[in-house]
């Protein structure tokens, strides 16, 4: 599926293929949480990063976690502060979009994963389905692995 994707005043615009377009996990971390996540979470997508072609001028911020910069990039518009993606070279193949900037209608998954629950803030609900599943740091399966136990994607 094609993910057309931008920030909100419209200076960064980018596309890329996703063979697992869900948007099925919410990321409780600090981090995520901060930086994009109003709901007191973030959620993200996985995306083919040889596809990524992006309009615009992003910028690049680099959390640091236990006093290490990580080398996750997390880009958002250098104008608006908009987050628009992840990437990290540790899985170079993958570019990890916010559901948040993508205008493309997505489709709704059937469940939700609900990670790093042991960072989350206190005043922060987590609203679980009855089949969601909630992990106190990572999920026990991979974005490819949820959209095929599923039957979704691809």
């Amino acid at each position: 599926m094609l993910l057309k994707g931008s920030c909100h005043c419209g200076a960064v615009r980018f596309e890329l293929e996703s063979r697992d377009p869900y948007p099925f996990s919410r990321c409780y971390c600090s981090v995520c949480r901060k930086t994009a996540g109003g709901g007191g979470y973030a959620i993200n997508q996985g995306g083919d990063a040889a596809t990524l072609k992006v309009d615009g001028v992003t910028a690049v911020y680099h959390a640091l976690i236990d006093g290490e910069e990580s080398p996750a990039e997390r880009h958002f518009c250098s104008r608006c502060a908009s987050c628009l993606w992840l990437y990290d070279r540790r899985w170079s193949e993958l570019i990890h979009p916010f559901a948040s900037a993508i205008d493309t209608d997505l489709p709704i998954p059937p469940e939700h994963i609900h990670l790093m629950l042991d960072s989350k803030a206190p005043w922060v609900e987590v609203e679980a389905g009855p089949r969601d599943r909630c992990f106190a740091e990572y999920p026990d399966e991979s974005l490819a692995e949820w959209h095929e136990r599923l039957g979704l994607g691809r």
